[in-house]
């Protein structure tokens, strides 16, 4: 099944995975509709993408700012055949630092930020009787390593909310998949927090042996792309995709 003509929203796409992706489906002949903060940097890529882009500043934290992107998507192409959830933060630090405000901001984005866009997009998939909802996950919803229990946990949870997804709305022509990276060289380090952990995670992404040790963003995008470049009557439920020599 061609993914061109495809209709396909994508939160945090202004930088790393997001925008990686959006370049990638909309050379395939997708239509994308950008979602992100920084209007800047979405304004750029969609002018960069050209006629078949459209963007709208979002907050996936706030339901009636995913609500306007999605309505967005039908409003200028009539359906949204692919909601691309992946908005996200990655605070780091031991559970006895008790840095509440970003334990929130994780629960926030990377969970109510998930359910937000299912949400808002379900209603209008289930009258399509037809979509695929996509969330980025993590090597961090697999396994759980110190310094990173919460974060962990929010990508735990979207695993869990995702197959819940599956099990609902399976009798309503809607997939749903996870794509779950390792370690990759976006901007989503600069969330850590944590100066210590993040200049030892960037050194080594960044360091000349680390060719098999971090992944480049169209690594993603390439994933994302096969997911939904399937056809119907095929579900890609998981995509696990690490670096060559990542240990966890």
């Amino acid at each position: 099944m061609s993914i061109e003509n495809k209709v396909v929203v994508i939160t945090g796409s202004s930088s790393g995975i997001g925008a990686a992706t959006a370049k990638l489906l909309a050379a395939k002949g997708a239509k994308v509709v950008l979602g992100a903060r920084r209007e800047d940097r979405l304004a750029a890529l969609a002018q960069t993408i050209g006629e078949n882009a459209r963007y709208h500043v979002t907050d996936v934290t706030d339901r009636q700012s995913v609500h306007d992107l999605i309505q967005l998507a039908v409003s200028e192409f009539g359906r949204v055949d692919v909601l691309y959830n992946n908005a996200g933060t990655m605070p780091q630090g031991n559970l006895s630092d008790r840095e509440y405000d970003k334990w929130q901001l994780m629960l926030d984005v990377n969970v109510m930020g998930v359910l937000n866009g299912i949400g808002e997009v379900l209603p209008v998939m289930q009258a399509q009787h037809d979509g695929q909802i996509i969330s980025t996950d993590s090597v961090a919803g697999h396994v759980v390593y110190p310094a990173s229990a919460v974060y962990n946990g929010t990508k735990y949870a979207v695993r869990a909310i995702m197959e819940g997804l599956r099990q609902e709305e399976k009798g309503h022509g809607i997939r749903s998949t996870i794509v779950s990276p390792g370690a990759v060289r976006t901007e989503l380090v600069k969330t850590i927090g944590n100066a210590a952990i993040e200049a030892g995670i960037s050194q080594l992404m960044n360091s000349e042996e680390a060719s098999g040790l971090a992944l480049d963003p169209e690594d993603i995008a390439n994933a994302v792309l096969f997911a939904i470049d399937q056809p119907k009557h095929v579900a890609i439920s998981e995509v696990l995709v690490r670096p060559a020599e990542q240990e966890v």
